[in-house]
């Protein structure tokens, strides 16, 4: 039997009692992945991204391991949640114009001491005194550089278009603003190389773009460190008291953590390694995530169809974001068809085994986007299910 077969067995066995669908989280490869994180990060700590879990449950449980400090969040009124639950270290990965959670935020003395927010425009800065509504408590800041790559003179950009700031003129200038103005405090640095991070260089059955992927890849993370190194240097005259400089995901930890200028890594898929993550040559995970469909119909010779499942990831429309059959091993989708809103038929010579209520395990193209389907994760310990957690979703709380 191989590995795969046998966790599929194991998933049957544990969830024998529950009908699909239903999502679970193998909690011996959650944990295994969360140590491989820590080993890769070389003792400095790994903030948590939650857009990457999701589940509170589930942050707690890593944020309670050694090598895991602090919360990167996606939404202000998520960050705001987050602090009122006890977490006590939440930095806001992107700026806002939630005017309603910035006066909580600038009236809670609680909430501003634990959250931090985005900043990379002035204009920012504007909204959130405008939205202040009598609050005085002061606002902690990071400000967030460009990291993407630029090259022929800026002719050809690589990676996401986050920050406007690049140089370190740019953040110097902005830190100075931040440090005259009242109500305010700079506390953090961020860039976040998601072309590093966040593309897989070794792709099955492409042998020359994996070799470009790489070898971008590695000139990008020369140009970031050096150029994170200088932004560091410069907001630093400005501010020496700086807390902390965030970097990093999970496809470069271990790359990011060996500069100096970094404090900290940000990463979060890599606890459940969705199979976006299957493709890099830094490291290898154990998929920890999944859910299962029922088979509710068996229409033909190497054809079962199962309920629902089209569940597609955001990012460029493409295969590479739709869930993929797992369990059992061999299934495939009908190309006229593919993953559907309310059912999903799939080919291949597994089907003829498997029967009417059967089920069939997938892995979502990427991490906690999956629990914006589900209420809740089932947690498995070898072929038991040992608890049942709300997701965000499952708590009432849908933050985009």
């Amino acid at each position: 039997m191989t590995a795969r077969a046998a966790d599929r067995s194991r998933y049957d066995r544990a969830t024998a009692h529950l009908d699909a669908p239903i999502a679970v989280v193998d909690l011996e490869a959650f944990d295994a992945n969360a140590d491989d994180l820590v080993r890769r990060a070389f003792g400095k700590p790994i903030r948590v991204a939650s857009k990457s879990v999701r589940c509170r449950a589930l942050l707690e449980r890593v944020l309670a391991r050694p090598g895991f400090a602090g919360i990167m969040s996606f939404t202000l009124a998520e960050s705001l949640w987050l602090a009122r639950a006890g977490f006590e270290d939440v930095l806001l990965a992107y700026p806002s114009a939630d005017r309603a959670a910035f006066a909580e935020l600038a009236a809670d003395p609680k909430l501003a001491a634990a959250v931090t927010v985005m900043v990379d425009d002035h204009a920012q800065l504007d909204l959130i005194d405008a939205a202040r509504s009598g609050g005085r408590e002061e606002i902690r800041v990071c400000l967030e550089l460009d990291a993407s790559l630029h090259l022929l003179g800026g002719l050809i950009r690589v990676g996401a278009r986050r920050s406007p700031l690049r140089s370190p003129a740019q953040l110097a200038e902005l830190a100075r603003s931040v440090a005259r103005r009242p109500g305010f405090r700079l506390v953090g640095l961020m860039a976040y190389e998601g072309h590093i991070a966040g593309v897989g260089d070794a792709v099955a059955g492409h042998p020359l773009r994996s070799r470009a992927v790489r070898m971008m890849q590695a000139a990008s993370r020369r140009e970031v460190a050096a150029r994170r190194a200088e932004v560091v240097r410069a907001v630093r005259a400005v501010t020496p008291d700086l807390e902390f400089v965030n970097g990093g995901g999970t496809g470069s930890v271990q790359h990011t953590a060996a500069e100096r200028a970094v404090t900290e890594i940000a990463a979060g898929s890599g606890l459940y390694v969705p199979r976006l993550f299957d493709n890099y040559t830094s490291f290898t995970g154990r998929p920890a995530a999944l859910f299962a469909q029922p088979v509710v119909r068996r229409p033909g010779v190497g054809v079962v169809t199962v309920l629902g499942g089209g569940y597609p990831a955001s990012g460029p429309a493409g295969a590479d974001r739709l869930p993929v059959p797992y369990l059992p091993e061999g299934l495939r989708y009908d190309p006229q068809e593919g993953p559907g809103e309310v059912q999903t038929p799939l080919l291949g010579a597994p089907a003829d085994d498997l029967l009417i209520g059967d089920k069939v395990w997938f892995r979502h193209a990427k991490a906690g986007e999956l629990c914006e389907r589900f209420d809740e994760l089932q947690l498995i310990e070898g072929d038991r299910v040992t608890a049942a957690v709300p997701t965000y979703r499952g708590e009432g709380r849908t933050f985009l």
